[in-house]
């Protein structure tokens, strides 16, 4: 995969994985939130491996069933959404994709009808 300037320069963290939560890409902000573990070099690693065993459990089944998992999180002061998807390639499943992004402390929200 090859995603180009606009995946690497992404204001969120992107994580892409294979059906089997084999790493294929990350781009900098990703690779910025998991530098302890490696940073890029978890690239072509087991995702699975960087996961507490109640996340590990929780992720193997996404990948399993290929199911969305959406939810926020706060540490150390900042909220996040964490947004899990499965992603396809010619109509095929090819695995899934984690956005975390960053939620501002003020935010504002629309209804539309």
């Amino acid at each position: 995969m090859n995603s180009g300037s606009w995946f690497e320069e992404f204001p969120g963290a992107v994580i892409v994985c294979d059906p089997k939560g084999i790493i294929l890409e990350m781009n900098e902000a990703a690779a910025i939130t998991f530098a302890n573990d490696g940073g890029k070099e978890l690239i072509g690693k087991d995702m699975l491996a960087c996961h507490p065993e109640a996340a590990k459990t929780k992720v193997e089944v996404l990948l399993k069933e290929g199911k969305r998992n959406v939810y926020t999180i706060e540490k150390n002061g900042v909220k996040k959404l964490i947004y899990q998807s499965p992603w396809f390639q010619d109509g095929k499943y090819a695995g899934f994709v984690e956005f975390s992004l960053v939620i501002p402390e003020s935010m504002p929200h629309f209804v539309r009808s």
